[in-house]
């Protein structure tokens, strides 16, 4: 994976130092782009960070050109990471603020974390903080994933008040339990992967985790 050609999206909206560091650390090659246009060729793999609210993230991307060219890059085949609000935008709708449309990449919504347990007790939204990685019920394994080097259980970073809930289980890569409301934590359909925690921020898993996207 060591010289692997990745390029970053700049659309204004996301903390891409730490990004661009880690994915340094395990031996990518990095650029970052801020506008489509400028894009004459496309990576080995493509990183969408993102932090704050869907839709002017969405609009961002919208803007600069990078709605269309992140459709053109799946459709090689090529592997593809959205991260915290990057991954939030593969999915048909966000609901933060209304109902606005996203990248439709993997069939779902984007839904607020509840507020409640499910014995009625109130939750702190957002949600922040180290939780574990549990794989779905649909989930046997996750040999050849990003998660490859994750034991079930195995603590990341979050931060986050909406989360998305796809619509087929198969898309679901990784569960957290949040005091026992199932969070989906990460999403895979074909190359496209999403994690709603940082793998960024989350020390040696979260390297690990690059490191394998790295290598797919």
């Amino acid at each position: 994976m060591s010289g692997r050609h990745v390029t970053v999206i700049d659309y204004g909206i996301g903390n891409l130092l730490n990004v661009v560091r880690a994915l340094e650390h395990c031996g990518a090659s990095v650029q970052v782009a801020d506008q489509a246009a400028l894009m004459t060729t496309l990576p080995d793999r493509l990183v969408l960070p993102g932090v704050g609210a869907f839709a002017d993230a969405m609009a961002e991307l919208r803007l600069r050109g990078f709605d269309e060219l992140v459709k053109r890059y799946v459709d090689t085949g090529r592997p593809f990471l959205g991260i915290c609000v990057g991954a939030q935008l593969l999915f048909e709708v966000g609901e933060e603020h209304g109902d606005h449309i996203g990248l439709g990449l993997i069939p779902g919504r984007v839904q607020p974390v509840p507020a409640v347990d499910p014995d009625g007790r109130p939750l702190r939204v957002p949600h922040i903080g180290w939780s574990g990685l549990a794989r779905p019920p649909a989930r046997a394994s996750w040999d050849g994933t990003i998660l490859a080097s994750v034991q079930p259980g195995e603590a990341v970073y979050f931060v986050h008040s909406y989360a998305p809930v796809p619509t087929h289980e198969a898309h679901r890569l990784a569960d957290t339990d949040y005091h026992g409301v199932r969070i989906c934590a990460a999403v895979a359909r074909d190359q496209i992967y999403g994690c709603q925690f940082h793998p960024e921020r989350s020390a040696e898993a979260g390297l690990g985790i690059l490191g394998q996207f790295l290598s797919l």
